[in-house]
């Protein structure tokens, strides 16, 4: 089990009043994120007009860190210096924050997922992963389908069944549970940072021009079968040309897209199919 070293805690924004009917404060088609850096908020929608917001924190050491907000006073001062416009749309931060717990951050990695052909652990319990991707839930179900057709075609033979699902299903869950680390960073850091949105808007043309040798990290995870290992290189490879085309440059308009496509064609096999 590696600690994060953060944790996290919730509080809601409820629906507002209006016309007679509850209504979303806030933008529902969206993720809203106040990154600051080390650490940040988020807030997800709910059907029924609320949002609930996280507030992601190191656990300890200097302010601010769950161990210097010991309560909603000290909690409720710091969000008017670091979150003015969020702590109004939070009417019982009081209650919430006095009353909900601080939650744990960790990724389990385990050397074996089995024992012989009588125990196997799938999902969480063989590598549960941090929230920052959302695909946790996913990765236990792509557990299950692998497993399933292994024990369909293994018959009686579990044991070789149990360990080739984790000789094929480890990568991906690594992959995953680097991703989810990485994407934290993003959310509470990068998207704050110019040459990171630079190549966000560079890697936008890029997958309007060429579909075939670029899509983002992110659309690979969440909107292909591909698999994660795949996901994550392919990543790496599209980041570090993204890289090399911007330079120290935080306009991708100075980017001749012609000279990028010859690049990517040129560099990278296309896309898998998934």
């Amino acid at each position: 089990m590696e600690a994060l070293g953060h944790g996290y805690k919730e509080l809601e924004i409820p629906p507002a009043q209006g016309d007679g009917r509850a209504r979303f404060t806030l933008e529902p088609n969206a993720l809203h994120i106040w990154p600051r850096g080390g650490y940040m908020c988020i807030a997800l929608p709910n059907t029924e007009g609320s949002f609930t917001v996280t507030l992601f924190l190191p656990a300890q050491g200097a302010h601010p860190s769950f161990a210097s907000l010991p309560d909603s006073a000290h909690a409720a001062a710091f969000f008017r210096e670091d979150f003015p416009d969020l702590l109004p749309l939070i009417p019982r931060f009081a209650e919430d924050y006095d009353s909900h717990p601080v939650g744990t951050l960790s990724t389990l990695y385990l050397d074996r997922w089995h024992l012989d052909g009588r125990a196997l652990l799938i999902g969480d319990a063989a590598h549960a992963i941090v929230p920052f991707h959302g695909q946790g839930m996913n990765c236990g179900f792509e557990d299950t389908v692998a497993l399933a057709d292994l024990l369909a075609e293994s018959g009686r033979d579990t044991a070789d069944a149990f360990a080739e699902f984790q000789r094929i299903r480890q990568p991906d869950a690594d992959a995953i549970a680097q991703m989810a680390l990485e994407n934290y960073v993003e959310m509470r850091d990068s998207v704050a940072d110019p040459h990171y949105l630079a190549k966000r808007e560079l890697g936008a043309a890029l997958a309007e021009r060429i579909p075939s040798h670029y899509m983002a990290r992110y659309r690979l995870v969440t909107f292909t079968h591909l698999p994660y290992a795949y996901a994550l290189e392919r990543g790496r490879a599209q980041d570090a040309l993204l890289r090399r085309l911007l330079g120290e440059s935080c306009d991708a308009k100075t980017v001749d897209l012609a000279a990028a496509e010859a690049l990517f064609k040129s560099a990278l096999p296309p896309l898998a199919h998934g």
